[in-house]
């Protein structure tokens, strides 16, 4: 007898809250091993991943804008927004098969003058914060970091 096999819909799922947690201590864990390396290096002399370089060429097309902000601030709603959602995605689509957990939940600060506190933090894919952390480094953004000991 054959059984119906169901179709995973993402939208429908529900959320298991003992799930939910673990992705928040990963992500919690993530943001302090990445704090920790900047209290110990400034951000100039870091490459985050193997594609830095292609990564800022890429951000450079796509979002100008950001690029010429040096990523100082993010405002959540205008990057989650239906417009903002739909630029980002094939951004992030691009790295799927090239940088590992490219879409898993990373924490990233709004504000590259503010450390992770819970009104300057915000949930966005890995790739995201990548892209904005990488383009942060390489300004000098995150530099104080390493200098305020």
């Amino acid at each position: 007898m054959a059984t119906e096999q169901k179709k995973f819909d993402a939208e429908t799922a529900d959320n298991l809250e003992e799930i939910e947690k673990q992705f928040a201590v990963k992500a919690i864990e993530h943001a302090q091993v990445y704090w920790n390396i900047l209290e110990k290096m400034p951000g100039s002399q870091l490459k985050l991943t193997r594609l830095d370089d292609e990564i800022i060429e890429h951000l450079t097309e796509v979002f100008p804008d950001l690029v010429a902000s040096n990523g100082a601030t993010i405002d959540e709603n205008e990057m989650k927004s239906h417009a903002g959602k739909n630029k980002w995605r094939p951004f992030l689509m691009k790295y799927e098969k090239l940088v590992d957990d490219y879409n898993f939940g990373t924490l990233l600060r709004t504000d590259a003058k503010a450390e992770y506190e819970e009104h300057t933090t915000i949930f966005v894919p890995r790739m995201q914060f990548f892209a904005i952390e990488i383009l942060r480094n390489r300004a000098g953004l995150n530099d104080w970091i390493c200098q305020k000991k």
